[in-house]
């Protein structure tokens, strides 16, 4: 891993140096911008709209309009300056219990390692979070931009996650056509609550797939091999007309253990035949690869797709 901000974790007097990196990553297949008549990739210049002529990096500066066609402007020192009472501390505020952060405020994860002259700092925070079962509300600002963040153990591991500030998050009355009426009717609740309880389950992060992407690298396969790719059409879901039926349904499609209310459970033969929809995308995708086994299916291609994504 690339380290990417070089810093200290704060609380009180206390003064934690740390390194940190990246938590997470995007998987998703980057796709180019092509000419459609040539099949060459579009290039992108930065161009004034005064002398239309291109401008390099060295030339650009960051500004804020105050008033419309009017800017005041910062170079790099600035911006700079200003961030640097505070650039290379992450200084926890308070200590709060994780269930109190609704997770509308995460932006994104970054571990958080020790530096050399830090270890025994790092381990005395980390076993402290971990025995008051707490996590730190800090400040801290990355690259030029300030925001708040969740001081945390991630298996074992110091970690940092940035926040939005409570200003950042929008209204809920900018949203339009929320309903005012929140009763439902009791019935219907009792079903749903019912449906619920039988798709609840441990939540396993690995079991989830990222179908969309698996769809697109066949696709990209097929195409490298001069296929024409085709995608059988899905079913349109029609409108739910009878709410009671689509909740029956559902029961019925979800798992076969627990009846509707007054009515029997299905028979052996009924549930032998009941998939989880869950699972059934995966088991489609499962067909669709075993023949391609059979027939010796190149690896070459795929490699070279996914070798390139891995690597940027």
């Amino acid at each position: 891993m690339q380290t990417i901000w070089k810093g200290a974790v704060s609380f009180g007097l206390v003064n934690v140096p740390v390194k940190m990196f990246t938590a997470t990553q995007d998987n998703d297949l980057q796709m180019r911008m092509l000419h459609k008549k040539l099949n060459v990739p579009i290039q992108y210049h930065r161009t004034c709209p005064k002398c239309e002529e291109e401008v390099k990096w060295s030339d650009i500066v960051k500004g804020y309009e105050y008033e419309p066609g009017h800017f005041v402007m910062f170079d790099k020192e600035e911006l700079e300056e200003i961030a640097s009472e505070t650039s290379r501390e992450i200084r926890i505020l308070d200590f709060v219990d994780l269930e109190e952060i609704d997770p509308i405020y995460y932006q994104k994860t970054y571990y958080l390692a020790p530096e050399s002259n830090g270890t025994h700092a790092y381990n005395l925070l980390v076993q402290a979070l971990l025995d008051t079962r707490k996590i730190g509300i800090a400040n801290v600002s990355i690259r030029s931009r300030s925001s708040l963040a969740a001081i945390r153990i991630v298996d074992g591991v110091l970690s940092m996650s940035t926040m939005f500030y409570a200003e950042e998050i929008r209204s809920k009355k900018e949203i339009p056509n929320l309903p005012e009426e929140t009763k439902a009717d009791e019935r219907e609740l009792q079903m749903a609550r019912m449906l619920i309880e039988q798709l609840s389950a441990p939540f396993e992060p690995e079991k989830y797939e990222d179908v969309y992407k698996e769809r697109l690298m066949d696709a990209i396969e097929d195409k490298v091999k001069g296929k024409e790719v085709k995608f059988a059409p899905e079913e349109k879901k029609t409108n739910v007309i009878d709410l009671m039926e689509a909740l029956k349904a559902s029961l019925k499609q979800a798992g076969p253990d627990k009846g509707q209310p007054g009515e029997a459970a299905e028979d052996e033969g009924e549930r032998k035949g009941t998939k989880k929809p869950v699972r059934k995308r995966s088991a489609a995708k499962a067909e669709k690869d075993e023949p391609k086994t059979k027939k010796g299916k190149s690896e070459a291609p795929a490699s070279k797709a996914r070798t390139k994504k891995t690597g940027s």
